[in-house]
């Protein structure tokens, strides 16, 4: 649906960063409709912008644009892009590991490089730190606008070329669940896991039973204990921890009514590594 423009930014709202984004699009068009992913992702945290665009793409209309704005190289050699995703979707932003995700769990069926030369703000030519605003906002705003097409924005690049984070896959070996802590949900604190919840079930998983879990951070034990896996936060008492399947259908851990990445200090990324072992009633 061409005319709905998403920005997601580390930029905060403290400041005009935000809002001369928002102002450079209108200047573009004042048809579009333009939204806010987030822009409380953590400074320079790649991984986290990743991470809300898969969360959050695929509940917008296709053709929807977003801009992503996490980018600790800009004015770097690090390329610009603009890619489509396989549920129809684009995103322009740095090709520095962004679109991680949606790469390796959506699919990306084109991309191009933008050419910063054509596809610029005017009278920007001499800013280099605030892309954000002078390529990305002013590039999405007139592809959104239907100003500019596809392939008008650069040269072709080819989709395996898009620069990837290293991603672990969650497996089952050793008659444990291995994963990674993906993401928090930063306003309850629970831990979301790359794990999903078809291969709790293929791992014999069922509301009730027990599982010893173990988190460690670059084979760091931070914790380790057991719990319940609940269809929901009732299944247990308040205080306690459990395992749930969470709004992306994948599992998470959390303590009912607390924050689980608060009281064990845990936080996300590729280092931050879950071990789920079913336990028997004895064990428990």
């Amino acid at each position: 649906m061409k005319g709905l423009l998403v920005f997601q930014s580390d930029f905060g709202l403290c400041d005009g960063a935000v809002s001369a984004m928002h102002g450079v699009a209108m200047t573009v068009s004042t048809d579009l409709r333009i939204f806010d992913l987030t822009h409380d992702i953590p400074q320079y945290n790649i991984w986290e912008a990743s991470y809300r665009l898969f969360q959050t793409i695929s509940y917008w209309p296709k053709g929807t644009v977003f801009v992503s704005v996490v980018d600790p190289g800009v004015g770097s050699e690090r390329r610009s892009v603009i890619v489509e995703t396989r549920s129809g979707h684009f995103v322009i932003t740095p090709d520095n590991g962004t679109l991680t995700h949606l790469k390796r769990h959506i699919g990306i069926t084109r991309a191009v490089q933008i050419d910063e030369k054509i596809n610029r703000l005017p009278h920007s030519a001499e800013s280099y730190t605030f892309h954000g605003r002078d390529i990305f906002a002013y590039t999405g705003a007139r592809f959104a606008a239907g100003q500019i097409e596809f392939h008008q924005i650069g040269p072709a690049l080819e989709p395996d070329s898009i620069y990837e984070l290293h991603l672990a896959k969650a497996k089952i070996e050793n008659e444990s669940l291995h994963g990674n802590i993906d993401i928090l949900d930063i306003r309850f604190g629970n831990l979301w896991t790359n794990i999903p919840s078809s291969l709790f079930r293929e791992f014999g998983a069922k509301y009730g039973d027990s599982y010893e879990v173990t988190i460690e951070n670059d084979t760091r034990q931070v914790y380790k204990n057991i719990m319940t896996f609940g269809r929901s936060f009732a299944d247990i008492l308040r205080g306690e921890p459990l395992l749930y399947v969470n709004s992306l259908d994948r599992i998470g851990v959390a303590i009912n009514q607390g924050s689980f990445a608060d009281a064990y200090h845990i936080r996300s990324g590729a280092k931050w590594e879950i071990k789920i072992r079913k336990v028997t009633k004895e064990q428990s």
